[in-house]
C-alpha cells in the first residue's frame, strides 16, 4: 500500500516532548521566522488543506493518539492498529475538502470519528472473508457479527488530552513568564492578582498574557477542536 511520507511521523513512534518538559529558550530563539509569522495568519486546517507537511505533522500530533485509542477500543491492536491509522489519514488526505462546519455540532473530531468507524468496519469485513482456519470457526463467526463498530463517546479525559496536545503546538511561541501566567489562570484557575504577585507582574499583564495564548490557540486550532 502506498504510504504518505508524513505519516511516518507518527507510525515511526517519534515522540514529541511535552511542553512542560521544555527547557526555557532564550528570547532570540523563540522569535518566529518570517515564514512562521506568515503561517499564523492561516489556521492549521487551512494549511493542512494546502498540503503543508508541517501542518500535517501538527494534525497528526493532535489526532493520531485519539484514532489509535478508537481502534484499540474496537479491538484492533498492534500493527493492525498502525495500519488502520494509515488508512484513516489516507482517507483524510483524500476527503478533507469535503469537511464543512455548516451546522451546530459539526466538528472535525466527529468527521474523523466517522472515517475511523468506516475503516474499522472495513477491517472486520475483510477479516470475516478470510479462511476460517486462520482464526478458527468461533473467531470467524464473531468477525461476521461485526456490523457497525461502536466507538466510545468523548470523555473529559479525552478532551483534556486533546487540548493539552493543542497547547503543545503553540507553547514554544511564548516566553516562559507569559506561559506561566496563562497556565496558572486558565488551567489552574488561580486569581490573576495572586499569579501577578508570584510572577512579579501586574494583574493586567497576567490577564493580557492569558488572552494572548487563548487567542493564538483559537487561531491555530479553533476549527479543529471546537
Amino acid at each position: 500500500m502506498h504510504r504518505v511520507p508524513f505519516l511516518r511521523y507518527y507510525t515511526n513512534r517519534k515522540r514529541v516532548t511535552p511542553f512542560w518538559c521544555h527547557r526555557p529558550t532564550p528570547d532570540c530563539e523563540r522569535r518566529p521566522s518570517l515564514s512562521q509569522e506568515r503561517s499564523t495568519s492561516l489556521t492549521l486546517l487551512e494549511r493542512v488543506r494546502g498540503r503543508d507537511e508541517e501542518a500535517w505533522r501538527r494534525l497528526l500530533h493532535l489526532y493520531a493518539p485519539l484514532v489509535v485509542y478508537w481502534c484499540n477500543h474496537a479491538g484492533v491492536q498492534g500493527q493492525d492498529a498502525d495500519d488502520l491509522l494509515q488508512d484513516v489519514f489516507q482517507a483524510v488526505v483524500k476527503n478533507l475538502e469535503t469537511f464543512r462546519r455548516e451546522q451546530a455540532g459539526d466538528t472535525f473530531r466527529g468527521w474523523l470519528r466517522g472515517i475511523t468507524r468506516n475503516k474499522i468496519r472495513d477491517y472486520y469485513r475483510g477479516r470475516a472473508n478470510e479462511p476460517a482456519a486462520q482464526g478458527g470457526t468461533d473467531a470467524h463467526l464473531r468477525l461476521q457479527q461485526v456490523a457497525e463498530p461502536e466507538l466510545p463517546e468523548d470523555t473529559e479525559d479525552d478532551l483534556s488530552a486533546l487540548y493539552r496536545r493543542a497547547l503543545d503546538l503553540v507553547r514554544s511561541e511564548f516566553e516562559d513568564k507569559t506561559w506561566q501566567a496563562f497556565w496558572r489562570t486558565a488551567v489552574d484557575n488561580q486569581a490573576a492578582a495572586d499569579v501577578a504577585t508570584e510572577l512579579d507582574m501586574t494583574p493586567a499583564a497576567v490577564r493580557k498574557a492569558k488572552s494572548r495564548v487563548l487567542h493564538r490557540l483559537r487561531q491555530e486550532v479553533g476549527d479543529l477542536i471546537a
